[in-house]
Parts: C-alpha cells; structure tokens; sequence
C-alpha cells in the first residue's frame, strides 16, 4: 500500500493544503524512493519519507512522533516530490464522486418505481412505518 492508502482521509486532505500552500520548505533524496525534507506547520518539522515503506516514514510533529502513522506533513512533502500523484489523486475523487452521484440517481429512479408499485393502503401504511421511524430517531438523537 502506498502513503495515500495509509493516511487517514483527514491527513490526506490536510497534507493536500499544505502541499498546495507550499509549505514543505525543502526536501532531498536520500535513497532509493527515500526522501529527507522540512515542512512548515506550527512549527518547522523533519520529515522522513519512504516511498516503498509508508509505515517507516516519521515525522517530528505530535500526530506522528513515535507512532507509525502517515501524516499531513509526509502527504505534503510526497505530493511535492510528486505531483502527478496530486493530480492522479483528485482525479480519483472526482470519479468517486460522480460514480457517488450516479448510485444516487440510480436509487432514487428505483425508489420511484417502487413507489409507484404500491396500492394506496400499502403507501400509506410505508409513510406511517417511514414517519414512526422518524420519531424513534429524533427520540434517540434529539
């Protein structure tokens, strides 16, 4: 798996600010898909990234130190040293999305039909169950 699998999506998102505020400040390569390099958060943290091994990138700041996680500094300085990657990776999410948006779609025409299926009786006893389970809810959560 590589860096973006084994980020958490908010670390994903927030490396893909800071990469396009252009905040990593310097980086350099130092071995084989190895790279070493600032980035500027709250403060300045050092950066270790291992392009073939996501779990043996560190970094200094509090999310990441000691703890084998991917962070938004090691996503900034990746998508720096890649942007392909950058682009490749909003391109993905704007596939997901209208995938996203074509299930919708498809699910709500289904929803029609059904709808249309039942008898009068039927549909007002679904938007009884429908409206009583509303209650439940706001019961639960409200």
């Amino acid at each position: 798996m590589g860096l973006i699998e084994v980020a958490s999506g908010e670390s994903v998102w927030r490396g893909m600010d800071y990469y396009e505020e252009k905040k990593v400040l310097s980086w350099e390569e130092t071995g084989y898909e190895q790279y070493d390099g600032t980035v500027k958060g709250q403060s300045v943290y050092q950066v270790h990234l291992d392009i073939e091994h996501p779990r043996r990138s560190t970094c200094s700041c509090p999310f990441a130190q000691g703890r084998r996680v991917v962070c938004k500094h090691m996503i900034a300085m990746y998508f720096t040293i890649r942007p392909q990657a950058a682009i490749d990776f909003l391109k993905q999410v704007d596939e997901w999305e209208k995938e996203k948006e074509e299930a919708q779609k498809t699910h709500i025409e289904e929803l029609k039909k059904y709808i249309k299926s039942l008898s009068k009786a039927e549909l007002q006893e679904k938007y009884l169950e429908a409206l009583l389970e509303l209650e439940e809810c706001r019961d639960r959560y409200w």
